[in-house]
């Protein structure tokens, strides 16, 4: 998709203005026609007709020259991703791999494939490592050249990518192509948790409606993404990380720092880890107790996450947020993320990434009025 094309389509503005900022380091029968934007559950998704897809070669996590043409035969799930995103990018890996899922056998047609949108991160090296720890090492092309290589195949797909104050900005789109080669659809993920499921819902309604009458059963579509959760002061039970460990309930009564993170996340263990002399801290001075949130939407699986902490032994319960919503109701952006709860159940204060304790303690002591 060329940028003359794009205008055509009336998207150049919509693409142009929707970056994400991923951080430097931080129903019909399957063969009908589909609804143009079923329960509009991904934003900014639009019919590109069945214009013929740029083709481009770059190279994949295993040093392999890969090219678009190359997987003529299977749906593609394009998408531009940043190799070392810790926002947006992982969820809409999560959304396509658990679209392929939805399919059941039928997923064998589909190929996702992602290209670097880093351009301070495009080593081999690099995709080879998101892909690792996300998940998709073998069941993905995650593809990268030079930095020429990719700025071709951005303008080709209207894809733009910044550097802003560190961070890295591109936007968000994702392409689904037919077996043909052809544009079908554009998708403009939104960054939040909690519509994972539902955006890989679409995604594989819409692969099942381009797939041949009868390759695939089209997954009911869900009628609602309002979060069950009204605010981060409503109460909520999240399952303990660890198989057969006690529950963690919200409430209203208690203050908390609350902690998101995932098990990719670089040095997560250490991390918890040094987490701990907070927790240790807060039962002397009486703060706020820490909670430490599993975004289970951007796992490859439970199991991963359990597997990769087996080693973490803390003195504060490690919690899983299984869908999404919590995330949401504490205005999750990023992870690491941490949210300062007050007794009410209020979000008092947030904080991008992790932090050294001592300034975490002088964080709290601030917002809480401690002496």
């Amino acid at each position: 998709m060329d940028l003359r094309r794009i205008a055509a389509l009336g998207l150049a503005g919509l693409l142009a203005g929707l970056l994400t900022a991923c951080g430097a380091k931080a129903p019909p029968s399957p063969g009908a026609s589909a609804p143009s934007n079923p329960g509009n559950l991904l934003m900014g998704r639009t019919s590109l007709g069945r214009a013929k897809a740029p083709d481009f070669t770059l190279t994949n996590q295993f040093g392999q020259k890969v090219s678009l043409s190359d997987l003529r035969g299977k749906v593609v799930l394009l998408a531009f991703t940043d190799s070392e995103c810790t926002t947006v990018c992982p969820l809409t890996t999560a959304s396509m791999v658990a679209a392929r899922k939805l399919l059941g056998a039928a997923g064998r047609h589909v190929e996702i494939v992602n290209v670097d949108a880093n351009p301070d991160a495009i080593t081999v090296q690099d995709v080879y490592d998101y892909a690792d720890a996300h998940g998709i090492l073998h069941s993905s092309e995650f593809l990268t050249g030079s930095l020429a290589q990719l700025k071709q195949v951005w303008k080709l797909y209207g894809i733009s990518v910044q550097v802003i104050a560190g961070n890295i900005d591109h936007t968000p789109a994702l392409f689904l192509i037919d077996q043909q080669g052809r544009e079908r659809y554009l998708y403009l993920t939104n960054g939040r948790y909690g519509v994972v499921g539902a955006e890989s819902k679409v995604l594989a309604y819409d692969v099942a409606h381009v797939l041949p009458p009868g390759t695939a059963t089209a997954p009911a579509l869900p009628k609602s993404t309002a979060n069950p959760l009204g605010s981060a002061g409503q109460q909520v039970t999240l399952p303990a990380l660890a198989a057969g460990g006690p529950s963690v309930t919200l409430t209203a009564g208690q203050p908390r720092i609350v902690v998101f993170f995932g098990s990719w996340l670089p040095d997560v263990v250490e991390q918890l880890d040094a987490l701990d002399g907070y927790a240790a801290w807060a039962k002397q001075h009486g703060a706020p107790p820490l909670l430490a949130v599993d975004e289970a939407v951007t796992e490859p699986s439970l199991a991963v996450a359990r597997s990769r902490l087996a080693a973490l032994k803390v003195d504060y319960p490690l919690v899983v947020d299984s869908t999404g919503s919590v995330a949401d109701a504490y205005r999750v952006q990023d992870l690491s993320w941490i949210a300062f709860r007050s007794a009410e159940g209020k979000l008092i204060d947030s904080h991008d990434s992790w932090v050294p304790v001592a300034n975490l303690e002088q964080q709290v002591r601030k917002d809480y009025r401690l002496p």
